[in-house]
């Protein structure tokens, strides 16, 4: 219902409904696209971040790796936060848009919000190194089975997220957490943002 309205709106002022983002940081510049046509909500809450320059002086503090994962369901990400960190309570919660319903997957390079419960992401997001079906809808990985909200994928810099999913952590928590320096969009808000 979420994305109808807000492809509706997109159809009524036009416009391109990807953004591109970059993230610098002390590792290197990764590059986002944003796909605000299937995932409005998600796509304009973290763009709204972005704006608002509140991921500068945040870091990447998690890394996941799939082969010491105890969870029954492994994955492989690196998770990234405002200065405030992973419970920043920032703009408040978002409806979660599940990958049923945008038809995104969590392959690797895909960009996604971290989550507890549905319907409570704000700020903190991670991006998948390997393939991870558990963090789609009906994936095992949170056992609500809601998945995660992907709303857009690496298209530079998946180097610079490999190094930072190999650095020596303890926990999933980083030694060093990779700074992140300024997130910054590149081209137009998408259309569906401003309305």
């Amino acid at each position: 219902m979420i994305a109808a309205a807000f492809a509706l709106a997109l159809t009524l002022t036009g416009g391109d409904p990807e953004a591109r983002v970059v993230i610098e940081t002390s590792r290197g510049d990764v590059t986002l696209r944003l796909d605000a046509g299937r995932a409005p909500a998600t796509t304009c809450n973290f763009l709204k971040y972005v704006t608002s320059d509140a991921y500068s002086g945040g870091a990447f503090f998690r890394t996941v790796v799939r082969e010491t994962n105890d969870n029954p369901n492994p994955i492989s990400v690196v998770q990234a936060a405002t200065p405030a960190g992973s419970d920043d309570p920032g703009l408040g919660p978002i409806a979660l848009e599940r990958t049923r319903d945008t038809g995104l997957r969590h392959v690797a390079g895909t960009i996604s919000m971290a989550r507890d419960g549905p319907d409570t992401a704000t700020s903190s997001f991670f991006i998948v190194v390997e393939d991870a079906p558990a963090l789609d809808f009906g994936g095992g990985r949170n056992p609500d089975g809601q998945g995660f909200a992907a709303f857009g994928m690496v298209v530079e810099g998946m180097d610079v997220v490999r190094e930072i999913h190999a650095g020596s952590a303890v926990d999933e928590a980083l030694f060093e957490p990779v700074s992140i320096m300024r997130v910054s969009l590149t081209g137009d808000m998408p259309a569906v943002c401003a309305a």
